[in-house]
């Protein structure tokens, strides 16, 4: 029991914090402009804001969403209680949450490995890169497959995953826009408050892929804002003090995606009723983030040499 937990919270920060490299490259760039009070500030509060808030919130509504006809002192009671009744509403809700995060998880390995400039780990990622304008086609035809199938099942579960398709088209083209006004944020004259604003709302927009991804791991609540939390706090002590070497991973983000992709597919697998063990999911991220964390490590002593 309580090593599944163990290994549940494990998986859970691991992914929340390579699920937010490029958020903590974009935080360090903009907090290398600002004086010392202002970083204080930022990870003193943003800690608070990131782990506590936005971490602890989220995973509710989402909660919620999937349970609309639920109060929110039954879904809090949803969250943490073990009771029979509550956990027959767990089960009905489980599969809706799977398939929209899923398909708004592998609509985000999609965009990446079609649209992402990137190094390159494999030659056929820059083969995909170059049919760049198929992205939208490929992901229409995706959405539609996993819609049909879902209408086989329930129809609930078709809308779920329009809600996830959603989803990512509003966050990634605010992520987009985000980055871009990142850029104009280098100007010192910008004052620290505005800069500590703009760069929570970015952590929240970048927060919404690993909340969803947690639900692959577990459906449990209150795991989630644990597993999450933990790897959010590491993220914002990774901004100040060794960002510069995270960077010097160059696969670090190939890494992540495909772990992103396949804990999609893990999740719209299971929606549909696949009995995926709980393990699986952790262990795959591990697998994938070692093989390109060895990929990096040949890269940076090829450098060397």
């Amino acid at each position: 029991m309580w090593f599944d937990v163990f290994v549940i919270i494990l998986g859970l920060c691991v992914f929340e914090i390579i699920t937010s490299v490029d958020n903590a490259i974009i935080n360090a760039h903009v907090l290398k402009t600002m004086s010392q009070k202002y970083r204080r500030i930022f990870l003193f509060w943003g800690i608070l804001f990131a782990v506590f808030v936005v971490r602890g919130v989220l995973p509710f509504i989402i909660v919620w969403l999937a349970n609309p006809t639920l109060n929110l002192g039954e879904i809090i009671i949803l969250a943490f209680s073990q009771s029979p009744q509550i956990a027959e509403y767990a089960s009905q809700s489980k599969a809706i949450l799977l398939v929209g995060g899923g398909t708004y998880l592998f609509l985000i390995f999609f965009s990446w490995i079609f649209l992402e400039e990137k190094k390159y780990a494999f030659s056929l990622e820059k083969f995909i890169h170059k049919q760049f304008v198929w992205f939208y086609a490929f992901s229409s035809l995706f959405l539609t497959v996993i819609v049909y199938l879902c209408l086989k099942y329930n129809s609930t579960l078709a809308f779920s995953a329009i809600i996830g398709a959603t989803a990512f088209f509003i966050t990634d083209s605010f992520k987009k826009n985000a980055e871009e006004k990142g850029k104009s944020l280098s100007n010192e004259k910008i004052s620290g408050w505005s800069k500590i604003f703009y760069l929570e709302v970015l952590d929240m927009s970048f927060s919404i892929d690993g909340v969803i991804g947690a639900f692959a791991f577990t459906t449990s609540v209150l795991l989630i804002i644990i597993g999450n939390g933990l790897g959010a706090f590491v993220v914002r002590k990774l901004t100040i003090k060794g960002i510069d070497k995270i960077s010097k991973y160059a696969y670090l983000k190939n890494g992540a995606m495909y772990s992103i992709g396949v804990l999609g597919l893990i999740m719209i697998l299971e929606s549909f009723g696949q009995e995926i063990p709980f393990w699986f999911s952790p262990l795959n991220m591990f697998l994938i983030l070692a093989i390109f964390l060895f990929l990096s490590y040949r890269e940076i002593k090829k450098k060397e040499k």
